[in-house]
């Protein structure tokens, strides 16, 4: 692998006029407002505990914030637009008017959600379905002019892990994202950034095949999220929970930021963050 994967690109996201610099990898620390997502402790059932949550993470050094009010794990729970906005409209606002210097991310398929986070103070929309959930999402985020994190998936969260089938895993992912980034250049998005999907529509074989493929995104010269953070693809292959994960999640993002990964977005911020201060330091060395 060459010292300069990451080390040397340049690449700069405009969240609201102000330039975020990405040739060093950065964390996106995890914000859930469901009371069902996989793991336990990424759960903040009131805005007291969400303003704790952010606290911790900006603390910890994260460069983003992800929240997120649908739970998007396996067989998760169909959440209305109503419910979905009533959940995470207080929280933006509250976090927003706390620590005006973070920049939040939003966990959302839908049009309307993404429009009235972003009004609300988000700077960042990120859709598992890439679109595909939504036919308004694309131009929507177009005409926000915000970057879109366009993240690879099959069906629904309903659905996806229903049996998926792949042929190649690492080409029919650069296929389907290759398809929707030159959707989003024509409606005029110019901040994109790639998500490979682990966890959706993959089996733990599919994940560790697209992990051993991840440097093959560096074809769309885009900035590459990569969100491993306690995911089954790590504790399902050792026979432990989501709770004993970390260690294996850090031996994945390592791996991923080898391969060229520029955001990690994680439960555990500090761990994320020194892991990318040694593997940088490798790098540089």
């Amino acid at each position: 692998m060459a010292k300069d994967t990451f080390l040397n690109r340049k690449i700069t996201l405009n969240l609201k006029g102000e330039l975020l610099d990405l040739s060093r990898p950065c964390v996106m620390g995890i914000l859930n407002l469901t009371p069902d997502s996989f793991y336990s402790n990424s759960r903040m059932d009131s805005i007291d505990a969400a303003l704790e949550r952010a606290e911790i993470c900006l603390k910890e050094g994260a460069a983003f914030i992800d929240i997120g009010a649908y739970s998007s794990r396996p067989g998760a729970a169909e959440v209305t637009t109503e419910e979905e906005l009533q959940r995470m409209i207080p929280a933006i606002t509250a976090i927003s008017k706390r620590f005006p210097e973070a920049k939040l991310s939003i966990d959302t398929f839908r049009a309307k959600v993404a429009r009235e986070s972003i009004e609300a103070g988000a700077h960042v929309v990120n859709d598992i379905s890439g679109g595909n959930l939504d036919e308004l999402m694309f131009e929507t985020v177009a005409a926000l002019n915000v970057p879109y994190i366009l993240m690879h998936m099959q069906g629904t969260p309903q659905t996806m892990q229903q049996k998926p089938v792949y042929k190649n895993i690492g080409l029919e992912v650069v296929d389907y994202l290759a398809e929707k980034v030159n959707a989003l250049k024509a409606l005029g998005v110019k901040d994109i950034i790639l998500d490979p999907g682990f966890g959706f529509a993959k089996n733990t074989t599919h994940n560790y095949q697209l992990m051993n493929q991840l440097q093959n995104l560096d074809v769309f010269g885009l900035p590459v999220l990569v969100g491993i953070s306690r995911k089954s693809m790590v504790y399902k292959l050792l026979g432990t929970t989501a709770d004993e994960a970390l260690n294996g999640t850090t031996v994945l993002n390592t791996i991923a930021l080898q391969k060229g990964a520029a955001i990690l977005r994680v439960h555990d911020v500090k761990a994320a963050v020194e892991c990318i201060s040694i593997v940088e330091k490798m790098q540089q060395s």
